[in-house]
């Protein structure tokens, strides 16, 4: 087996570093979770930690930049690809519910960010930064591809994005808080719903014009 380089080691305790941390600030949460504990259940001592990270904060967004950036891309490959909208919205939602049963830890986490947030200002601050990237991103993705989709110009592509989040998000605490309520199939049919009442929408409006 080829040795890894300096740089190929480095990215890989990084990514140990990573998911050791994700699995201790969703069991005990990110005020009580140390770098400390986070290096022992790496495998690594504290100064790894140090080398990669300057602070438990900067491992907090590192890991949200990280699990933002693969759901957009995601989402923009479904938007992107082929088929219906009601399609591209059923796939989305299944991709969506498909990654929080693979990483249940991540569901659990993500709730916990964003009660840390309301805990520190700093915090929130970038939790915020990288919510209107995310909200952008995909505010330009359904934009792009608006006329296909048959969304009506009344909604911008950022109204259409907050709302799409918002029910994803609603989607994911129900998922945490009682799994076996809302199985696999319930996002993908939420988001064909709430699009073709977005497309009926647009009909109506270009019905009741003159």
């Amino acid at each position: 087996m080829p040795r890894l380089s300096h740089k190929e080691k480095r990215a890989e305790t990084r990514r140990c570093l990573m998911a050791a941390a994700a699995r201790a600030f969703a069991r005990n949460g990110l005020d009580r979770t140390s770098i400390d504990q986070v290096a022992e259940d790496a495998g690594f001592t504290k100064g790894a930690f140090y080398a990669n990270f300057k602070s438990k904060k900067e491992l907090f967004l590192a890991m949200l930049d990280e699990r933002f950036g693969e759901r957009m891309e995601e989402i923009e490959r479904v938007i992107a690809g082929e088929g219906t909208a009601s399609e591209k919205a059923s796939r989305a939602g299944e991709d969506f519910a498909a990654m929080l049963e693979a990483d249940p830890d991540w569901n659990r986490l993500f709730f916990e960010f964003n009660a840390y947030a309301n805990r520190d200002e700093d915090f929130r601050e970038e939790l915020l930064t990288r919510y209107r990237w995310m909200r952008d991103r995909l505010a330009k993705a359904l934009e792009e591809r608006a006329g296909e989709l048959g969304l009506p110009a009344s909604l911008s592509g950022e109204q259409l994005a907050t709302m799409t989040i918002a029910i994803g998000n609603g989607f994911a605490l129900e998922a945490m808080l009682e799994p076996e309520a809302v199985p696999a199939g319930t996002l993908g049919t939420m988001l064909t719903v709430f699009f073709a009442g977005v497309r009926a929408q647009a009909g109506a409006g270009e019905a009741a014009s003159p």
